[in-house]
């Protein structure tokens, strides 16, 4: 890393970490003049830098690429800005509404462009495996995985729509950076979408409202399904299933990690999101159409209750 810095002209900035995410990238807050380093153990920063480029062209607002080191993982981007959308509204619940408008305008936008990128394509097949997670590392018996999955794949296979467009994956309120003083939706600076892929409409969309960090409130949430469905040209009736099957397929996968960070790395603050995720989970669940569904996940996935969370910290 500090050969990388020397080629560039932040060789003497001042370097404040930042708290990172789930993954293993790390972040450093640099300055003079503001920049954001970028450590990406995995390398995905080309990747990275590619749906930048892309966003940037289709007018939205990701960070600029300043310096790049993509076989070392290193990346020097812009600062788009200390407060997101949580922190903001923190101080301001009242403008819930109006910022969550504004993140979904950004995926309505996303959704009126055909993206080019090689990217991974969640696939019916690729959702289902991609829960097995829970089963892994939540579930006290692994062995109801294939269960597990198949469920998720016959209720897929029945309802959701295959056409897939670009999900930017972790799209929600702490990767959305609230910029007041730009304009329209240049007041949205994105963050966090290496993981990137092709996925079934509204994906995001149920990132942004089945948040795991924090809570949204339901008219809000309803609001905004009503708001992405409407722009999109899609009757809100006829996808409330489709959106409640990738709500639940995202909140499954989530218990697994959330349980295996704890677990394998130590990383005990995600089990205080599991009720949240728990809660959403649920609510999709509800759904009218996803009675088989439900009681399959029930029968092998118990609630995060005390029994629960003591088990996975022992792990």
């Amino acid at each position: 890393m500090i050969n990388f810095l020397q080629t560039t002209q932040w060789a003497n900035a001042t370097q404040t970490p930042i708290t990172g995410d789930a993954s293993s990238r790390s972040y450093m807050r640099l300055n003079p003049p503001p920049a954001i380093l970028m450590n990406d153990p995995a390398k995905t920063t080309q990747v990275f830098a590619d749906i930048a480029a892309y966003l940037r062209q289709i007018g939205l607002s990701p960070p600029e690429v300043f310096a790049h080191d993509p076989k070392g993982g290193f990346m020097i981007i812009s600062d788009l800005g200390t407060t997101d959308f949580a922190q903001h509204l923190v101080a301001n619940p009242a403008q819930e509404s109006a910022l969550y408008a504004l993140g979904v305008d950004v995926l309505v936008k996303l959704s009126q462009h055909d993206c080019a990128l090689n990217l991974p394509r969640m696939t019916h097949s690729v959702a289902s495996n991609m829960v097995n997670l829970a089963a892994l590392h939540y579930a006290p018996d692994p062995t109801g995985k294939d269960d597990l999955c198949a469920a998720l794949r016959a209720t897929w296979d029945k309802y959701v729509d295959p056409e897939l467009r670009l999900a930017l994956r972790d799209y929600h309120a702490e990767n959305l950076i609230w910029r007041p003083a730009q304009n329209n939706l240049d007041r949205v600076g994105l963050l966090d979408f290496q993981d990137a892929c092709l996925a079934p409409v509204g994906y995001d969309l149920m990132s942004l409202i089945r948040d795991a960090r924090r809570d949204v409130s339901p008219t809000t949430a309803t609001a905004m399904i009503t708001r992405f469905c409407n722009k999109i040209g899609r009757p809100v009736d006829d996808m409330s299933v489709h959106l409640a099957c990738v709500g639940v397929q995202r909140n499954l996968r989530i218990l697994g990690i959330f349980a295996r960070l704890a677990q394998a790395d130590g990383k005990l603050r995600y089990l205080s999101f599991l009720p949240r995720v728990w809660q959403c989970l649920q609510h999709d669940l509800n759904h009218p159409a996803l009675h088989d569904l439900r009681k399959t996940v029930l029968g092998i996935l118990p609630p995060p209750d005390t029994t629960t969370l003591e088990r996975l910290r022992a792990r």
